[in-house]
């Protein structure tokens, strides 16, 4: 099954973008229209639309959308209020913020034609900018396959993998990222099994990794998060995958929170532990993991998830969203170019250079 998380609607200059509302899953599966800037912010913000990869995507068409229907003179400053609006959805996945910035770089590119105040001009800086998010929409389509093909070949027929939260087409523009290599493993004819934690306390790896699999015809069993290190002392894993939302230079890696704990059961274990992201994960100009933003979120989650209290009224409640893999923990990040294995700065930056 082919899923389409994010697509454009119509022409450029009234057209909109079309997204699964993931927080509906595996319940419903419907779509929601993001006419203007405010739905995409609110998509994103409230993980209607999540994923590193698909948070940048939504970005760029978000800021089509924002800059629909303006004049000329007030097309750079729009344009840059928009971005500014867009960063301050979310705080830790790069993607987003390396999706605006190519956005605003396109435009930059073409910004002189404003000058003339035309308004075929504008139309054609419009479409440039629209050009842009499809480029990255379609890029990103190319990436999973690559990740894929590069990570199967860590997988052997009969293999059991763990993975945490949700990196599959959902959280990107096709095939998904650490559920890439499984699908393309089992398109080779690799007969593989995949245990799902949950991912408190959205659940994402319940309602959507294990949604997803079952999709592909691939083997499943949801557990707990706090199972995992049971499971991996009774040797029923061969290796752990699992995405990022940003690789600092060194390799320390931020992903959905509980990754970290995952990432030492599996060292204590002895197994290996890999991170499958696109280069566009990374963020060079942070030397490690401590520099890494950490979006911190509401307390409803914990305490009210899905709208069912769980937790005494009035109780402090602490709710990071991610933690942070140190690169000493990471057997190899399987990339679009490549798989980067011993993960250290240097060999980093012979796979991203």
């Amino acid at each position: 099954m082919s899923i389409e998380t994010l697509s454009w609607v119509g022409d450029v200059s009234d057209g909109f973008l079309r997204l699964i509302d993931q927080t509906l899953l595996p319940l419903e599966l419907r779509t929601i229209d993001c006419r203007n800037v405010e739905s995409v912010w609110e998509a994103i913000k409230q993980l209607r639309v999540r994923g590193a990869p698909a948070i940048g995507i939504a970005a760029a068409y978000g800021m089509v959308v924002g800059v629909q229907n303006v004049g000329a003179g007030l097309f750079e400053k729009r344009l840059y209020d928009v971005a500014q609006y867009l960063a301050s959805s979310r705080p830790t996945a790069v993607n987003l913020f390396w999706a605006i910035d190519r956005m605003k770089h396109r435009f930059e590119s073409v910004k002189e034609l404003t000058s003339d105040g035309n308004t075929e001009v504008v139309s054609r800086i419009l479409e440039e900018l629209f050009l842009e998010a499809r480029k990255i929409h379609e890029e990103d389509r190319t990436i999973c396959r690559a990740i894929g093909n590069f990570g199967q070949s860590i997988i052997k027929n009969g293999d059991t993998f763990i993975t945490h939260c949700n990196a599959g087409g959902l959280a990107t523009a096709d095939y998904g990222t650490a559920l890439a290599v499984f699908f393309t493993a089992a398109e080779l004819g690799k007969r593989i099994a995949v245990y799902a934690d949950e991912t408190r306390p959205l659940l994402q790896g319940a309602r959507l990794t294990a949604w997803e699999l079952m999709q592909r015809g691939i083997s499943a069993t949801l557990i707990c998060d706090s199972m995992a290190a049971m499971v991996m002392r009774q040797g029923k894993i061969n290796g752990v995958i699992v995405g990022a939302d940003r690789i600092a230079a060194n390799g320390d890696t931020a992903n959905k929170i509980g990754t970290y704990g995952l990432a030492v059961s599996a060292h204590v274990h002895g197994i290996p532990f890999y991170i499958a992201a696109p280069v566009s994960t990374f963020d060079l100009m942070l030397s490690d993991g401590l520099r890494i933003p950490i979006e911190e979120r509401g307390a409803d989650e914990i305490c009210c998830g899905f709208g069912v209290r769980t937790a005494p009224e009035g109780v402090a409640v602490y709710n990071p969203a991610f933690d942070v893999t140190p690169a000493n923990f990471i057997t190899g990040i399987i990339t679009e170019r490549g798989i980067i294995s011993p993960v250290n700065k240097e060999n980093i930056e012979k796979i991203i250079s």
